[in-house]
């Protein structure tokens, strides 16, 4: 072998040597699932249906390891206090193990502005629509004696005395503010008589006040998941299909005998809802 081809072997060879962890290093890191920040949307009131989809989502994310954070993206009124109540719960079992962000778009009121509070970190556009936070009631009719009915007891029919409903309204007031205060204390610039007025606050004046810490979108909230979550070269991914969550709803908003829905739910009960003003009349 001539010197050439010596300098040639020699050659080959330290390039297989450098090329070589490159290659490794390529092929293991392809190996590696890359990071995922999920996405869980709300674009209706919470009630059953929407309530049981959210769930799964979160649990799609809490027992998938390539999933490390979540951003809730809202466009709700709220809905039901038991179905909010029951995806609060699962929320902060997703928020023990990681991140997690809300994004308001349209609209986080009430039941969702309740969720947006078991979050780290809360993001609204400077004219979105965030808090109404407090408790409203539809009761039943004033109970009556039907002769047809048998029952055994004066308020089988009915449930509980009217008064009791208030009662429950008030406890259910409560529970919120202590939501809002586990979720927000240190954050909030207000009282609570502020805090419970009821109001409903633009972005920019949520941000102010506390009810939400920054103007932002969508995808600001994703770049702050992924900074929570310490992950870098992340994918976005909506959970709904992964999760297998099946849209199939029955309408939760009453809908008039001329065909018009209306912002108030079809049945009476006691909700975390916001509910618009309508026109009146004259």
């Amino acid at each position: 072998m001539n010197q050439a081809d010596s300098n040639g072997e020699r050659m080959r060879t330290w390039a297989l040597w450098l090329v070589l962890p490159l290659v490794i290093g390529i092929l293991i890191a392809s190996a590696i699932p890359q990071p995922v920040i999920g996405i869980i949307r709300l674009d209706d009131a919470i009630y059953s249906y929407t309530a049981r989809d959210m769930i799964a989502q979160i649990n799609y994310a809490i027992d998938n390891p390539e999933v490390k954070a979540v951003v809730l993206a809202f466009d709700s009124p709220g809905g039901t206090v038991v179905d909010t109540e029951a995806v609060y719960m699962e929320l902060a079992r997703l928020r023990a193990k990681k991140p997690v962000v809300t994004a308001v778009n349209g609209m986080a009121a009430s039941g969702a502005y309740y969720l947006s509070v078991n979050t780290d970190y809360i993001y609204a556009k400077p004219t979105s629509m965030v808090g109404n936070i407090g408790v409203i009631g539809y009761l039943p009719s004033t109970p009556v004696i039907f002769e047809e009915i048998i029952s055994t007891g004066p308020y089988k029919l009915w449930g509980a005395p009217r008064d009791s409903d208030m009662r429950q309204i008030d406890m259910i007031k409560e529970g919120f503010f202590q939501a809002v205060m586990f979720g927000r204390g240190d954050r909030l610039k207000v009282g609570q008589d502020v805090v419970l007025s009821g109001q409903i606050w633009i972005g920019s004046e949520a941000v102010r006040i506390g009810i939400a810490d920054e103007i932002g979108t969508e995808t600001d909230a994703i770049n702050k998941a992924a900074q929570l979550a310490q992950v870098a070269n992340f994918k976005t991914v909506d959970l709904r299909d992964l999760a297998g969550a099946i849209s199939s709803s029955l309408p939760f908003f009453f809908q008039s005998p001329e065909g018009i829905l209306t912002p108030y739910p079809t049945e009476p009960g006691i909700y975390l809802l916001f509910i618009p003003q309508l026109p009146v009349e004259q």
